[in-house]
């Protein structure tokens, strides 16, 4: 019989590459890590990981072990704790998969509330690409997700979860900080820094200039980087103006590091959704969760974090 500790093992080495991390995340020693795969490969009768060096690389048998893997976990989850929630309580655990600005700035209030109402839940937020966001939902390896990207698929159910404008931001020190206001065109003379080509604030950001008769390829792009925060930073050095999240930008705004410009007629938003599998069979928890979302819509941002009322 598969041992569920030994393929979590598995799963977490497979996931970070080498057994001294793996061992770190599971609280385990290396010896530990590496006595568990071997007796996984010996029970199995198949290498699982080509050892190289400190870091380790899966083999085919590997490959086809973690999908099979994953699916496994999340079943075992899902049994217990549907068997948990029969006996009338909200209780057990479930993971979320959300992109860096949902994750870092809206989940951690909302579930510190829902965890004040229901105290025996615990919530794992993965934070990772919106693409990837979908791929593990429809895969069962989360229970909900968080994504600003709609995709039409029969499975997936989309309920509103908020409202989040992209706004573009200065270092203090720009000459643009002075007037607060320029126009679209303004934009080409000037070094720009972006997200990468599948980030949800590119997206909006190509829609705006579209609009504004503005091609996307006409921008002075100094560099693409590949989160919110590290855009900021790069702002606040010099390095470029930047088009990023209103939750992002708002702690270096009040800390007076950056500057909100506004675009003459450039307003851009773009939703955030919360999103779950149909196909997949939620507990109590879950499904209370996802109730208690519809519940809660009015977000107010302060330099502490994120505080919730009843909308």
């Amino acid at each position: 019989m598969l041992n569920l500790d030994a393929l979590r093992v598995f799963l977490t080495v497979a996931e970070h590459g080498n057994f001294s991390e793996a061992g770190r995340r599971l609280h385990l020693t290396q010896p530990a890590v590496s006595q568990t795969i071997q007796g996984l490969e010996k029970q199995l009768g198949i290498q699982l990981f080509l050892r190289q060096g400190r870091s380790v690389q899966l083999t085919e048998a590997g490959q086809v072990l973690v999908s099979m893997g994953r699916e496994l976990l999340a079943a075992a989850q899902r049994i217990e704790q549907t068997m948990l929630s029969l006996h009338g309580e909200v209780v057990g655990e479930m993971s979320i998969g959300c992109s860096t600005a949902s994750g870092k700035y809206l989940l951690p209030g909302l579930i510190a509330r829902f965890r004040r109402e229901y105290p025996q839940v615990r919530i794992n937020v993965l934070v990772t690409s919106r693409d990837s966001v979908m791929n593990k939902l429809l895969a069962g390896e989360v229970a909900l997700g968080v994504s600003s990207k709609l995709i039409e698929h029969y499975d997936l159910e989309y309920q509103d979860f908020y409202e989040d404008d992209v706004i573009l931001v200065v270092p203090a020190g720009h000459r643009w900080a002075q007037y607060r206001k320029i126009y679209p065109d303004d934009l080409l003379d000037e070094p720009i820094i972006l997200r990468e080509e599948s980030a949800g604030t590119r997206e909006v950001l190509r829609d705006g200039l579209i609009k504004c008769d503005i091609s996307p390829d006409m921008l002075n792009v100094a560099m693409v980087l590949g989160n919110a925060e590290a855009i900021g930073m790069a702002v606040e050095e010099g390095l470029g103006v930047a088009f990023i999240s209103r939750l992002a930008a708002t702690r270096g705004i009040e800390l007076g590091r950056l500057v909100e410009i506004e675009v003459q007629g450039m307003k851009l938003t773009r939703n955030l959704y919360m999103v779950r599998n149909r196909r997949q069979i939620l507990t109590r928890m879950q499904v209370e969760f996802w109730e208690f979302v519809k519940r809660v819509r009015t977000y107010s941002i302060n330099p502490s974090g994120l505080s919730l009322a009843p909308g």
